[in-house]
């Protein structure tokens, strides 16, 4: 990509100004943060989600110093409930969403040998990368419809590996790079199981691998030299926000490429069975009515 093309990604140019808001998960830092000023900087009123209330106001402040229209969000992806809990506390107070963008992650770890866990005991990086997006989406549904033309994207990886059905909390031979990927895989594959159904509402739902070993904090404790830097990251995701405004949905980016995920990704089969394990799972968080995909 040419710088000129850059600049153009960064500015929006072309694309009409947003009339309903957008929620960035984990946008206090890394590539959340530079999403957040990068969609301020396109008109967005945006809402800053983070765990920590002081960096989420940092966060607004900043935005709000640029000109634009923040507003802060406080939750714990790790619980569920608090998941459910932020979209609804969204939905009340945004009835019309016009982009969600499922950021918030957790990486493969200092030490890819201890296996972490949730608050409600979940393997970390399952729940954090894959049930909150779930339990996040399925709450923001409604706003999202109301907004007539809205969009879901989900920062995926590269990385993808499937789910092992029989060992979904992954307690044997644990590797914290594999649970990673695993949650990623899991991300596309919900991705393409809500497409077909959310486009025909007026929601696209995409997923997009940013850029390779970006400069986050997450890279770096992993002990991995990054390879490329946020604003790169940064570019790629405005890319397949532009793309999802022009009506594409159901794809996976490479960075600023239509790719294809992990195969099985794809697979009905894969599908129904992941849907099938995550409404399970999430089925506390989400209240007896169980999600609606």
């Amino acid at each position: 990509m040419s710088r000129q093309e850059r600049r153009t990604e960064q500015s929006g140019e072309g694309q009409p100004r947003p009339s309903a808001p957008a929620l960035v998960t984990g946008a206090t830092s890394g590539l959340g943060r530079s999403l957040a000023r990068a969609l301020g900087d396109r008109g967005w009123t945006v809402l800053v989600h983070g765990r920590d209330g002081g960096r989420c106001a940092e966060v607004v402040d900043e935005l709000r110093a640029a000109g634009g229209t923040a507003h802060p969000y406080l939750a714990d992806l790790s619980s569920l409930r608090e998941a459910a809990e932020l979209g609804r506390k969204v939905a009340a107070e945004h009835p019309s969403l016009g982009l969600l963008v499922n950021n918030a992650g957790v990486g493969a770890g200092r030490d890819s040998h201890r296996r972490e866990v949730s608050r409600d005991g979940y393997e970390l990086r399952f729940a954090v990368n894959y049930l909150a997006p779930v339990v996040l989406t399925h709450a923001l549904r409604s706003p999202l419809r109301a907004a007539g033309s809205a969009q879901v994207l989900n920062i995926g990886s590269i990385g993808q590996s499937p789910v092992d059905p029989d060992d979904v909390q992954f307690t044997r031979r644990y590797d914290g790079m594999e649970a990673y990927t695993r949650s990623k895989f899991a991300l596309a594959a919900f991705t393409f199981t809500i497409a077909e159904e959310y486009a025909g509402e007026g929601i696209r739902v995409n997923c997009v691998h940013p850029a390779n070993y970006m400069d986050t904090t997450m890279v770096t404790e992993a002990g991995v030299r990054p390879w490329s830097s946020v604003a790169e990251g940064t570019a790629a995701v405005l890319h397949a926000i532009d793309e999802g405004a022009r009506g594409a949905s159901g794809q996976y980016y490479n960075e600023s490429r239509r790719a294809k995920a992990h195969r099985l990704a794809y697979s009905a089969d894969t599908q129904r069975r992941l849907a099938s394990l995550t409404d399970r799972l999430i089925a506390p968080a989400e209240g007896a009515s169980g999600p609606s995909w």
